[in-house]
This record gives structure tokens, sequence and C-alpha cells, in this order.
């Protein structure tokens, strides 16, 4: 399950919402080993795609290099459909390379007639997706 704060879950829902019709992208990061993401972290989606999202190669890098100096892990990978609904496609399982992440995904679209967004939690382990209850909390 992911546990989440409703500022969190707020901070990525706009994020989306905000680079629609692009995919948005980015990490929310936390202490290593606690799986408490903490941190949001909007990244730059350098494939600017409606159907497709790259994190730009050096902002990768520099994110990695920040998040080892301030003792951090990518507790949560997230990004935006904008046209389908949240779930990961063959792509995204193919690039899922962080085995303790929640790989979040939030669909822009209304493709359930539930309004327009969806928030969904995954994890990603060895092609494997399981879908995850997500809990969003006022505080931690």
């Amino acid at each position: 399950m992911l546990t989440i704060t409703q500022a969190l879950y707020d901070q990525i829902v706009a994020h989306a919402r905000k680079d629609h019709p692009d995919e948005a992208c980015g990490v929310v990061a936390g202490p290593a080993g606690s799986d408490r993401p903490e941190r949001f972290i909007p990244m730059l989606n350098a494939a600017m795609s409606p159907t497709f999202y790259e994190f730009d190669s050096g902002d990768l890098l520099k994110l990695y290099r920040e998040l080892d100096d301030r003792d951090e892990e990518p507790v949560v990978i997230y990004h935006s459909h904008t046209a389908t609904e949240a779930h990961p496609s063959r792509t995204d399982i193919s690039y899922a390379n962080e085995p303790g992440a929640h790989y979040v995904l939030v669909s822009t679209a209304d493709t359930d007639g539930l309004g327009e967004f969806q928030f969904r939690s995954f994890r990603i382990v060895d092609g494997e997706v399981a879908e995850e209850e997500v809990r969003v909390v006022a505080a931690y």
C-alpha cells in the first residue's frame, strides 16, 4: 500500500494537470529504507510528448547524486497519461527499474466517467505489475 499525504497527492495531480496535454513526470523522495514519500521533485519531460515521458539524463544524474547526498531514495516515481487510463503501458513496464518504488500514474483523461483524473499506484518488479491501495492522509 502507498501511504501519501494529501499535500503530496495534490502536488502530483496539479503537476499532471499543468503539463497536460504532455505527460508530466517526477519523483517523490523519502529517507532511504523508510517507504515514506516526503519531498516532491517535479521533473521535466524531455520527450515533451502527450504519449511518452522521459527524464532528462542530466537532470536524472543530478537527482540521483542529490538523493545519495541526502540519504534518500525515490519512494514514488510518477507520470501522467493524457488520453488513456492510469495503468502502466508496456513501455512504462519495460523502463521500471526501481523495484522498491511505488509507480504512480495519474490520468488527465476522463476515461471512466469518474472525473477528469485517476490516481493509481503500482509495484512493478521484473516486468510484473501489481496495483496497490492508495491511502491519503493529512500527515504522517
